[in-house]
This record gives structure tokens, C-alpha cells and sequence, in this order.
């Protein structure tokens, strides 16, 4: 299970101790928790490509005094072409080894916006211990040391062909030489340079200059509520964080139980959060307007006893990884960078071995459909950071999952547990979790009427059933996402936790 940590000066938390411990290193060195944030990310990029890298794309949220969103997801290419692949006898997007489900990567635009706005020390030194366990090596973690044994063997993968368990030495040179010319050259030293050049070949006409050469990333206006005495905070579409906050004002007018151990707690939770998502394929799409104004609407859907017989939409395991950092001075980092599924595509630009996302599976097929897959569009996107703030404004707590479809109910569950029942950071991530089922790939979530699945401890899944709920029950570990939490106490110590689910996250503090 999970441990709170605690700190008094800073604290950064993340799905390995490599990257916890590069982002403390910077606010020792005077850095703020942008700096932490970025240092941390770089790592990351490095050590978990099973997760997130420099061809995937980044949501963050960031409270200095007020709360501010960055978009820096990808826009597909100018070849992008639906009707090519609707006479292919497609309905949906590709999902792995097709470059047509990669949108040109937005992370590297993301860390540059968040370093240009906030941070205090040289991009060269938050990205220095990224560049060094590329470069000299770091061990497989024990999520990515069997996967990598099968990419290993996939074209522009020889960074893993050696790479069988956890413990193995894993360099990816590429990816050290990106990142210095990203500190020495700026954006133009990446999207222009090897690995520009690269996306362009392997795109065959996919991508032009022109779409390289548009950053990807914008500062948009945070989506908030206010509920449980504190207002909850996300992204706006093309990020799907409406549902974690649409979720949470439909169950805080249920009235959910008191205790989390009671099933009808999860029912109440489970069936808020169908209420909130049945139609996501329908209305989310990159200039959507949430639909938070229909919660008392939704609400009504709901049946307190029994599950109710919402409408599926017409119209996937996700793998992300997601880290927050606060520092001494109260600023505080919610952000979450992505593949998408796993390792992405499965195909990886040439010349640096930078894996590629698979972000695009978001898009629609669907002609006139306003996601419809399209030259310079963005996907719906399963990303959704949160921060919570209190009523005066001030701070209150940064967190998030990963997780696929699942994310916004994962945070739905740990935001109620952490507000509603005054659980400890380690009790509110490390609690045994339900998910409503993802499908074949995690990202199907809402084709389908969907059952539950529940984790192996939790005491819901009788009660569930009782309710009328289909329920599967699945290992602990399983697909439920590595949420992380900084929790700001009312003495000023910052509680932490990561998410044992991760195996080597890891929560640090100064």
C-alpha cells in the first residue's frame, strides 16, 4: 500500500524515483515547482517510454496566486485524409503501426510554454539528469523491463533490444541527443532537426514543414467547480476533465454514503460517472463547450438503488504517466504527459528512436462529426489534470492519473475520498478502485453499455451486483491507472503520496 510522505519546503511526485528525485534536486538548487515539474517530465521521457516521451503530448495545470491550463496536444498533418481511410472500409481510427493516428507531437512545445512562463533556472539544467540517464544509462523499471523485450524487436526500437527484465540497463542515446539540442536550440533544434526530419520521412506525406513548424502548445481557460467546500479544477476540450467535474456535481447531490467501504458509495460514484460520460463520443471535441450547466439534468438520470439504463453513445489499457510538484512558496504543478496506449503506435521516428503516440485513435471516422479526423484538428483527448483550491483561493492540492477512458473516474473517486472523507493521501490513491470496463483497448470505454470492473479488496463488488451492476473482479494493479496526490495541510506541511500501483513511484520532499 501507499505511504504519506511529508515536507515542509517542497515536494515532488511521480511514477519513478528517478524522476521524484530530479525534480527535488532543482528546488534545492533554487528552482521553483515548474522547474521540479519540468525535470521530472524530462526523466520521465527517459525512463518510461512505456508511458509518456517526446513523441506523445502534455495537459498541465499551474497555481501561482491563480490557476492557469496549458494545451500542448498535437494537431494531425496536412495529409490527414478521412475518406482515404473510410475506403479502406474503416469506422474507426487505426490503432497501432499507422502514422495516421499520430498527431504531430505536442510534449517538447509543452515544457517550452511552461518553461518560457514560469521557471527560473536554464532549461539545460532541468533537462541535464534526463540527458544523463539517457545517456549513461538507467535500470528497466519493473513495468518496463518485460514489455521492452517485445518492442525491442519493432523497427527503430534497438534501445530495448537488449532489454529482458526489470534491472536491465536500458541508454537511449536519440533521445539524449534530442533533448540537448531542445536545450541548446530550442524548438526549432527539435521539430526542424533529427527528429523533425525523421517524422517527416516516416510520415510519407502526413506531415509538411508547415505543420512541424506550429507549436502545438496554447494557454486555455481552466474548467472549475465548486463542490465539497473547495472548487476542483481541469482542462478544457479537447481534454475530457469536464467528466471528472460534471461526475462530481451530479454524486454531490446524491448525497453519497458516509463510508467508502459501502457499496451503495460506489454505486452512487459508478453511476455518476455514467451519467456524466454516455455521450462523450457524441459532444467532445476540440471546440466543445462542457456541458457542466446539465448536472441537475443528469442527476435525475441517476437511480439511487439500482443501476440505471443510460444510453450508449454512437459514435482503451491507456498508458500515460502523470507528476505534480509544489514548492516552498505554495506554487503548485498538476501535469500529465502521454503515449496514449503503452508504448503508442509502435512506431518510432528513425533517427532518435523517440517512440510516437497514438493519440489520434481519438478522432472520428464519422463524416461531418465535429472530431472528424482532418488536417491541423486536435483529438479528444482522455488526458485531465486537477488542482483543487480552497475558498480563499489558495492552494488546497495537485492530482491526477493516468488511466485511459478510466482517468476522470479515478480522480472522481480519490477527489471524494480526499474532500468528502478527509482521507490521507496514501488511503485515498492506494484504495482499491472500480472502473467501468474499457473494452479491447481502454479507449472504447463509451461504445458500449458498459459493467465494472472492480479491484481485488474492495468491498463493493457483491453490493454492485445487487444493484444490478455487471462486475468483473481484476487484480490490484490492473489497469486502474497510478494516481499521485500533494495534499497542502492548513499547518503549511505538504502531505504526498504515489500510487503503489506504479511499483517505483515515489513521493519527495525537502
Amino acid at each position: 500500500m501507499s505511504e504519506t510522505r511529508y515536507a515542509l519546503n517542497g515536494m515532488v511526485c511521480t511514477a519513478d524515483h528517478l524522476a521524484s528525485a530530479a525534480g527535488v534536486a532543482m528546488l534545492d538548487r533554487g528552482g521553483n515547482a515548474v522547474d521540479a515539474a519540468l525535470a521530472a517530465a524530462a526523466v520521465l521521457a527517459v525512463t518510461a517510454p512505456h508511458m509518456c516521451g517526446l513523441g506523445g503530448d502534455l495537459f498541465a495545470l499551474v497555481h501561482d496566486g491563480a490557476v492557469s491550463a496549458l494545451n500542448a496536444s498535437g494537431r494531425a498533418g496536412s495529409g490527414a485524409d478521412p475518406a482515404r481511410l473510410r475506403a479502406e472500409g474503416r469506422d474507426r481510427m487505426p490503432h497501432l503501426f499507422d502514422v495516421r493516428s499520430i498527431p504531430v507531437p505536442g510534449c517538447a512545445d509543452g515544457w517550452l510554454a511552461l518553461h518560457e512562463r514560469y521557471a527560473r533556472l536554464p532549461l539545460a539544467d532541468l533537462l541535464a539528469p534526463a540527458i544523463r540517464h539517457a545517456t549513461g544509462g538507467f535500470p528497466a523499471s519493473p513495468l518496463l523491463g518485460p514489455t521492452a523485450d517485445f518492442v525491442g524487436t519493432l523497427a527503430g526500437a534497438g534501445d530495448f533490444a537488449a532489454v529482458r527484465r526489470a534491472g536491465d540497463v536500458v541508454r537511449r542515446p536519440g533521445v539524449a541527443r534530442a533533448l540537448a539540442g531542445l536545450a541548446e536550440g530550442g524548438r526549432a533544434a527539435f521539430y526542424q532537426g533529427e527528429f523533425g526530419e525523421g517524422l517527416r520521412a516516416l510520415g510519407g506525406g502526413e506531415y509538411t514543414a508547415d505543420d512541424l513548424a506550429r507549436p502545438n502548445a496554447d494557454w486555455v481557460e481552466p474548467l472549475e467547480i465548486e463542490v465539497f467546500g473547495h472548487r476542483v479544477w481541469t482542462t478544457p476540450p479537447n481534454s475530457q476533465g469536464y467528466l471528472l467535474l460534471l461526475a462530481l456535481e451530479i454524486l454531490a447531490g446524491l448525497g453519497p454514503p458516509a463510508d467508502p467501504a459501502d457499496p451503495g458509495w460506489a454505486h452512487l460514484l459508478v453511476e455518476s460517472a455514467r451519467a456524466a460520460g454516455h455521450d462523450r463520443l457524441g459532444v467532445l471535441h476540440e471546440t466543445a463547450v462542457a456541458p457542466l450547466e446539465t448536472a441537475a439534468a443528469r442527476r435525475a438520470l441517476v437511480d439511487p438503488g439500482r443501476r440505471s439504463p443510460l444510453p450508449a453513445a454512437p459514435a482503451a489499457s491507456g498508458d500515460t504517466t502523470y507528476l505534480c510538484a509544489v514548492d516552498g512558496d505554495g506554487m503548485g504543478v498538476s501535469l500529465i504527459q502521454s503515449n496514449a496506449s503503452g508504448f503508442g503506435s509502435l512506431l518510432f521516428e528513425p533517427n532518435t528512436g523517440i517512440n510516437l503516440h497514438n493519440r489520434g485513435i481519438g478522432f472520428s471516422l464519422a463524416p461531418g462529426h465535429p472530431a472528424e479526423y482532418g488536417p491541423g484538428r486536435r483529438p479528444p483527448h482522455t488526458l485531465c489534470p486537477a488542482l483543487v483550491t480552497r475558498p480563499d483561493g489558495t492552494l488546497r492540492a495537485v492530482l491526477g492519473t493516468m488511466g485511459g477512458d478510466a482517468q476522470p473516474q479515478i480522480l472522481l473517486q480519490v477527489v471524494t475520498r480526499l474532500l468528502l472523507h478527509g482521507q490521507t493521501p496514501a488511503e485515498a490513491v492506494g484504495s482499491p478502485r472500480w472502473r467501468l470496463n474499457g473494452g479491447d483497448t481502454g479507449f472504447d470505454t463509451w461504445r458500449s453499455d458498459q459493467g465494472v470492473e472492480v479491484e481485488e479488496g474492495a468491498p463493493w463488488a457483491d453490493g454492485l451486483r445487487e444493484r444490478g451492476h455487471p462486475v468483473e473482479t481484476t487484480a490490484y494493479g490492473t489497469d486502474f491507472g497510478h494516481a499521485h496526490l500533494i495534499d497542502l495541510l492548513p499547518s503549511g506541511m505538504l502531505a504526498g503520496a504515489a500510487d503503489p500501483r506504479a511499483l517505483i513511484g515515489a513521493a519527495l520532499g525537502r
